[in-house]
């Protein structure tokens, strides 16, 4: 039978499972610990090894073999991904629910891929880690379906910082399908002939839990609660009882690249892998399982969010028509592309898009690019912009129209479709981007200002319509160096206003971990600080309820305009209420 193709966006899960200490050292001895590691094996002062945690959910593994019909005798794991939220508890009883996200085709006779990407949440509903697994289906392909986005790891061109050997037992995949992965290659003789084999093959995650211990025991001794993420292709198959080799290097703070090989043939049988580390996750935002939109992303602003989304575990859909500055031209790849490969280059996942922001075809493909390629969207900054300034008077209808049509009609062409698709996954961050010219003014900038007052006017009722499907709406004003304020700053303070300052209050706006729902703040230079509307008191200069005179007006002016006693509104119903209680008052 075929692949069922239209498995994608199928539901895997709610899975709930419950386990005791006893389940989690059966695993430990699965995958190769012993004597020498009783802080995995004995339930006096247990540790889990962090790969623990998808042998557990090997269910809706299963479930997605299942659901995408894929044929069993040609079904091996192809890729493993795993981000982890917070320690994994010695017991207790998890819930894992997720969706097949994609299904690839890599062509007659090279097979398939189907993604399922889960998270798993312990009793009281806080996120333990996310999966993300490949299933490989070697004889379902030649569909005519697209084929996956290349994803390269590069290796340091010297020798491993740690090589870790290790000699897994003739009947360790008997042991280790103890813990949930029964599936019938691993211990049937026949099964094996006819699925290709010589006989029963060692579990790929059985070798990749051998590798999990020997990056937890030389990166984070006795502190397996520290790793991050942990992601791998399984390359070839291994058989029981052969001997193996994880090879580590070291490439920065808290990063490591991996592979297994066969130390008899030298052959890779786990590649490209990554180890992430460092404190409890529950102290780092992460955007691990998350999709971003990043606008105008080839430079400045847009290209320093979109690095820090990636390195922080984000996929990125990196926007850039390449135009000029003031918007002419016909646009270029280049400075999208060179992002996208920056972010890949760091083991990241990213892919360019090169629509125009000021049309709405382009914000609908742009949300499009996301979920072909990634299945989901969960943030988008609206970062793109153009300048054309001009003193009030010299400012042709041309000129107004072209800032307005990036940057307020940009956002509404790029929020609209992406806030629908958020709308379904009832998750979602929406960043605009205003200015201190569009919140104070700025001579010369009559259009660019309308066009950032009006982003704010934006937020204000996106933030009410997205509150319900639990999607926020908030606004940075960036004080940041960019080519579209190079000129304009003076050259001393432009050295002073890199974008990375910007970065970390508008990544926090994005975060899952963002409290706030319609508010704006300015960030530049290291300073922060939030800005607003306020409204004040008021007054009501007559008391018989007729239509004041102007006179009036004049006399009650100080009260009208003073500001002591001033109240922030969340919307229009509030302030209108407001106005009634004061009439009422002053019957």
């Amino acid at each position: 039978m075929a692949l069922n193709l239209n498995a994608v966006g199928q539901k895997l899960g709610p899975l709930t499972k419950s386990y005791t200490w006893k389940d989690v050292i059966l695993y430990a001895l699965g995958v190769g610990a012993g004597e020498n590691d009783l802080r995995y094996c004995y339930e006096n002062g247990l540790k889990v090894i962090p790969s623990f945690s998808i042998a557990s959910i090997f269910p809706v593994l299963a479930e997605i073999g299942v659901k995408s019909n894929i044929n069993l005798a040609g079904t091996l794991h192809g890729e493993q991904e795993l981000i982890f939220h917070r320690p994994i508890p010695t017991e207790g009883t998890m819930t894992t629910k997720g969706r097949i996200s994609h299904i690839y085709d890599k062509g007659p006779g090279k097979g398939a891929l189907i993604i399922g990407e889960s998270d798993t949440f312990d009793a009281g509903g806080k996120k333990l880690f996310t999966s993300i697994c490949t299933v490989f289906g070697r004889l379902d392909g030649g569909f005519g379906g697209e084929n996956a986005p290349k994803s390269e790891v590069h290796f340091p061109e010297r020798k491993p910082d740690f090589t870790v050997e290790a000699q897994p037992a003739s009947n360790q995949a008997l042991l280790y399908r103890l813990s949930g992965d029964l599936f019938t290659l691993h211990v049937d003789p026949a099964f094996a002939r006819m699925a290709g084999f010589e006989k029963p093959i060692m579990h790929g995650l059985c070798t990749h839990g051998y590798a999990c211990r020997a990056l937890c025991d030389h990166l984070i001794p006795d502190a397996p609660d520290k790793a991050r993420r942990m992601a791998c292709r399984f390359s070839k198959p291994l058989y029981p009882g052969v001997p193996i080799k994880t090879l580590i290097w070291k490439v920065g703070e808290g990063k490591a690249l991996w592979r297994v090989i066969n130390a008899q043939t030298g052959d890779t049988v786990i590649d490209n892998g990554i180890f992430e580390y460092g404190d409890p996750a529950a102290h780092t935002i992460r955007f691990d399982g998350r999709v971003a939109i990043v606008t105008g992303a080839g430079g400045g602003l847009g290209r320093a969010y979109a690095l820090e989304l990636a390195r922080r575990g984000a996929k990125v859909v990196v926007n850039d028509l390449g135009g000029a500055t003031d918007g002419s031209g016909t646009g270029s790849a280049a400075p999208a592309d060179l992002v996208v490969a920056e972010i890949r280059a760091q083991g990241g996942q990213a892919v360019a898009n090169y629509d125009n922001v000021a049309t709405a075809a382009g914000g609908e493909a742009m949300v499009a690019a996301a979920l072909k390629h990634f299945g989901k969207l969960d943030i988008l900054i609206n970062n793109a912009g153009i300048l054309r300034d001009k003193s009030f008077v010299k400012m042709e209808p041309e000129n107004w129209r072209a800032v307005l049509a990036v940057h307020l009609n940009g956002a509404y062409n790029v929020s609209r479709p992406a806030f629908a698709a958020m709308r379904e996954n009832k998750y979602g961050r929406i960043l605009m981007t205003t200015s201190a010219a569009g919140l104070y003014g700025n001579f010369g900038q009559t259009n660019y200002s309308a066009a950032k007052a009006g982003l704010v006017g934006l937020m204000n009722t996106m933030k009410l319509e997205g509150d319900k499907h639990n999607i926020k709406v908030n606004t940075i004003a960036p004080l940041a160096a960019s080519r579209l304020t190079e000129g304009i700053i003076p050259p001393e303070m432009f050295a002073k206003m890199k974008p990375e300052y910007a970065v970390p209050m508008a990544l926090f706006l994005c975060s899952e971990a963002c409290p706030v729902n319609g508010n704006i703040y300015n960030a530049g230079m290291g300073f922060f600080n939030r800005a607003a509307v306020v409204t004040g008191k008021g007054a009501v200069p007559t008391k018989d309820g007729r239509v004041p005179m102007v006179e009036e007006i004049r006399d009650a002016m100080e009260e009208i305009a003073s500001l002591k006693g001033e109240k922030l509104y969340g919307q229009l119903p509030e302030q209108l209420m407001d106005v009634v209680e004061s009439l009422k008052s002053k019957v």
